[in-house]
């Protein structure tokens, strides 16, 4: 028994959206199981090979106000064997991380980039530089202070000193920051509206990557449509 290309694709969006398990999915439509993992596994790959949800080419012309905004998002992962490599400080989960790089001209993700969930999210920004080395200003959070690399394009609230308190100036210009860096949460709850991504992944970890670009491509699609 075989789907139409229309059930296909709504089997896959289904599984992506609400992350209900392949049994669910097989009584639904009436298939096995593992023709449910194959038909998910040939739409993704489809519309992946498609380049319809691919994100936009980084050779965009800039003007110097113009700026993208970086930040990390976890997703929990089944126990692996290899625990502290995985395992997150903050979550105090095992994790993979996700660095989303946004930016608010063209109103899309330009940069998904995954890494283990022990590494720190200054480690990952340094580890993938040229991606953002080209923009003509960074925003981040405190998380990113040391980053050296781009400092004179890096734009990060200002830090209260111990046992002081910011004078307003700081204060103005931390809530302008903020206000702007507000931006990239939204983009991360968007993601996050796909259940795969909120859940604990259940799937094999190397098919991440492909899904969290994927989805980054969905979302991008929803912002200009």
């Amino acid at each position: 028994h075989s789907l139409c290309l229309e059930d296909q694709l709504l089997l896959t969006l289904n599984y992506l959206r609400c992350y209900r398990t392949q049994i669910e999915l097989s009584a639904d439509y009436n298939l096995a199981e593992s023709n449910v993992n194959r038909t998910i596994q040939k739409v993704e790959n489809a519309l992946i090979q498609s380049r319809i949800f691919a994100l936009p080419k980084r050779n965009q012309k800039f003007s110097e106000e113009d700026y993208i905004i970086v930040d990390v998002t976890e997703s929990q992962i089944e126990r692996p064997k290899k625990q502290r490599k995985f395992y997150s400080g903050k979550k105090k989960k095992h994790t993979l991380k996700t660095q989303v790089i946004f930016t608010p001209k063209l109103k899309q993700i330009v940069s998904i980039q995954i890494e283990d969930g022990k590494k720190h999210d200054l480690t990952i920004a340094r580890k993938y530089l040229k991606e953002m080395v080209t923009y003509p200003c960074i925003m981040a959070d405190l998380a990113y202070k040391g980053f050296h690399q781009i400092k004179s394009k890096l734009l990060i609230p200002i830090k209260k000193p111990k046992n002081l308190s910011l004078p307003q100036i700081a204060k103005q210009i931390n809530q302008e920051i903020s206000r702007r860096r507000i931006t990239i949460e939204h983009i991360n709850g968007k993601l996050k509206h796909f259940r795969i991504l909120t859940e604990r992944y259940r799937n094999r970890r190397k098919r991440f990557g492909l899904r969290m670009n994927l989805i980054a491509g969905m979302v991008n699609w929803m912002l200009v449509n």
